[in-house]
């Protein structure tokens, strides 16, 4: 069991959560689950979860099998992965909607629940579990309560999640309204996300270390700006050079000035992804990039992502289109929008150059994005203003559908290789 953990967001003296041993229609033989047959193929227990702007299936660990081949496996056939429409599985045919959750119980100390995101791509067989999540992890703990992991014991519940693909660490409260004859996630509330229609429960995320989540480091050029300068990669076309600001705080992005490239960073999410010269000179960029952070050869990577900014259109602190890393995003990603605005209020980076900020000892970062804004709040140390010490956000979440995913059966025994992260190294 772990340490119970307690974070003052809404009621202080509140308890924390109780986590269970597991859902009570978990079936599990020796080191794996016993798979539940039916006819020609196997029901896997799924929670059908959005998170913030996402949605994708969830499922408890113990419910899969153990090896990350026949991992992967299960998760490619319940997306409906490889094929653009997705049209055999549960995905969305966007990379925002082929996302998958993962989430167990943590016998770390300190740490209540531990989640794995994968990243699928509606036309490819990769899972992809090195990148973090933020919209995703909105709805962690939620579906904990829905699935048996967690048992509530108050009108709020706060646990603190592990993201294993990075060793990112939150603090999320939701509501557990009830009572003697229980509790349960109530998702009707008063708060709004700009990309998801309509009100719902407020869920609060408090990033306890997000710098460097992939790279080394925050800056992991060691500098705020770097000068890049590539063949047919500036704003007519021509050689550059380029000013980028490399930076990681909690999503590895690549930061550039929209002018530089020629274009106004007001483009609609449809224009930009029909602007084919754009998406070659970014992706040209990024793979430089990428070796300059140290990441490497990121050609087969959904990192770092690539985000034009400029300054704001409708009151915000900074514009933004985010690529991930091929698609521009319909609106921004929440690690996206916490690290573009750390970026804004580090003296000498692209986006500082930009940013319209109110001064104070902390900054409430209004990110601009096609579908509205995004709004971060950062806490800066007072003896040294470019030092980020806390990024919190609002999200929400819903559960859409609860029961089995059915795959084929010979899914459930595959073991062909795929390309996943480094999370078995984390256990």
């Amino acid at each position: 069991m772990a340490r119970p953990t307690t974070t003052p967001v809404t009621r202080p003296t509140d308890p924390s959560p109780r986590l269970t041993e597991g859902g009570a229609d978990q079936a599990v033989t020796g080191a794996g689950p016993r798979p539940n047959v039916r006819g020609g193929q196997v029901a896997v227990p799924s929670w059908f979860m959005r998170g913030g702007t996402s949605r994708g299936p969830f499922f408890r660990a113990a419910d899969l099998p153990p090896d990350t081949a026949g991992r992967d496996a299960v998760l490619l056939a319940a997306m409906g992965s490889p094929d653009p429409r997705q049209i055999d599985g549960l995905g969305g045919a966007t990379p925002l909607t082929s996302k998958a959750g993962i989430v167990d119980r943590s016998t770390r100390d300190g740490v209540d629940l531990e989640f794995l995101f994968a990243q699928l791509q509606p036309d490819s067989d990769t899972v992809d579990t090195t990148p973090n999540c933020g919209n995703m992890l909105a709805a962690v703990v939620p579906f904990a309560v829905e699935s048996g992991l967690l048992v509530p014991i108050a009108d709020t519940t706060t646990a603190r999640v592990l993201t294993l693909n990075t060793g990112l660490t939150a603090d999320i409260t939701i509501r557990t309204p009830g009572g003697e004859h229980g509790r349960y996630v109530d998702y009707t509330g008063e708060a709004a996300i700009d990309g998801v229609p309509g009100t719902a429960a407020p869920i609060t995320i408090d990033f306890l270390d997000t710098a460097g989540s992939v790279c080394s480091a925050l800056l992991p050029t060691g500098r705020v700006r770097d000068t890049v300068e590539l063949p047919g990669v500036g704003p007519d076309g021509s050689s550059g050079p380029v000013d980028v600001t490399c930076i990681d705080n909690g999503m590895p992005l690549v930061i550039v000035d929209a002018a530089a490239l020629g274009r106004t960073g007001r483009e609609t999410v449809a224009a930009l992804n029909a602007d084919t010269e754009l998406k070659e000179r970014l992706e040209a960029l990024r793979l430089v990039c990428g070796e300059l952070m140290g990441l490497g050869d990121v050609r087969p990577k959904n990192y770092p992502k690539m985000t034009l900014v400029s300054r704001p259109a409708n009151g915000g602190a900074i514009g933004t289109r985010s690529f991930i890393p091929h698609v521009c995003h319909e609106s921004i990603g929440v690690l996206a929008a916490v690290t573009v605005a750390t970026a804004c209020v580090l003296d000498g980076s692209v986006a500082h150059d930009l940013a319209e900020l109110a001064p104070g000892p902390d900054a409430t970062v209004s990110v601009e994005h096609p579908a509205g804004e995004f709004t971060v709040e950062l806490g800066l140390d007072p003896a040294d203003p470019q030092q980020v010490t806390k990024s919190a956000l609002l999200r929400t979440a819903r559960l859409i559908m609860a029961g089995d995913v059915l795959i084929p059966r010979h899914a459930w025994r595959s073991g062909a290789p795929s390309a996943t992260g480094p999370e078995e190294q984390r256990r």
